[in-house]
């Protein structure tokens, strides 16, 4: 995000000292926020509607709450909604018997009761304090909590698998568009080029994206594959892919699939003997070899 320059607003980060839960993260935050309402998105979701109109009804309705909800084949493995007349009446954790099937999105909106809320509750047996157990005092207290049931996908990219479904989904919605220059290379399908990037005797199969001053030179990028900004890919091969800003690919012998490139992290074969592997990876890195 930066400080935002890029998207025409102006961020502001707030630290927490230690991961002490979410409703944790929401009192810390009283302070810049203020009386004013505000809205609460976990950065790890995904969703396919747009916020604006979400955004629109809390204003005119003015609930303390309004949560987003979700349908899933296995609530249990969610915190899930019970609703009666239009409300949320509880909520409850990875229920053993889910009254429905309706799990909690991470998107929240709430006026300044909240800070009531965060405040009266006490950490769970984890040690944090739980943005569900706000709400649920909210609610406990005769305040409105109003669902809003999405349509569409959603996804919580914690994971690898999810982070490429969510990939895949972006891409998928591409329009093409050709920026950067392109030189005795064959593109097909949605493929978007963006402004500095040059893509040189490769082939590129989309939907795909090549960033901002990326190199793609005598490579092939395969279908649903991000590309990041300054990346260079040379003599290589990727699809299914996200590849962060800055990352170098030269020369390796297979292709890279179903994978996560790190920012800055550079992947190539060496000349040298004896042949051997040589990593320097960061956390929670993982690495495949056959």
């Amino acid at each position: 995000m930066g400080d935002g320059t890029r998207f025409g607003v102006s961020v502001t980060y707030i630290q927490q000292d230690a991961p002490l839960g979410l409703a944790h993260a929401v009192l810390i935050s009283e302070p810049f926020l203020g009386s004013d309402s505000f809205c609460m998105y976990l950065g790890d979701n995904l969703i396919r509607e747009k916020l604006e109109p979400l955004v629109a009804r809390f204003r005119d309705e003015k609930p303390q709450s309004q949560i987003l909800l979700a349908r899933v084949p296995d609530p249990t493995q969610f915190g899930v909604a019970e609703l009666r007349d239009g409300t949320v009446v509880r909520l409850i954790e990875k229920p053993k018997v889910p009254p429905s099937d309706l799990a909690l999105v991470g998107v929240y909106m709430f006026d300044a009761t909240v800070f009531q809320a965060v405040k009266a509750i006490k950490p769970s047996a984890r040690g944090e304090l739980e943005i569900t157990d706000a709400i649920q005092w909210l609610i406990d207290q005769g305040h409105v909590v109003r669902p809003h049931i999405i349509e569409g996908w959603w996804k919580d990219t914690g994971k690898l698998e999810d982070m490429l479904e969510a990939n895949r989904i972006i891409l998928d919605t591409l329009t093409p568009r050709t920026d950067g220059a392109v030189g005795d290379s064959d593109i097909a399908g949605k493929v978007v080029i963006e402004a500095g990037a040059r893509v040189i005797k490769s082939t590129v199969r989309g939907p795909a994206i090549i960033g901002k001053g990326a190199v793609i030179e005598s490579a092939y990028i395969g279908p649903f594959t991000s590309i990041g900004d300054g990346v260079v890919v040379r003599g290589s091969e990727v699809e299914h892919s996200i590849v962060l800003e800055g990352a170098s690919i030269s020369d390796i012998g297979g292709r890279i699939e179903s994978s996560l490139i790190g920012r800055n992290v550079s992947i190539y074969r060496s000349a040298r003997k004896p042949r051997s592997f040589n990593f320097m990876l960061g956390d929670r890195s993982e690495v495949g070899l056959v």
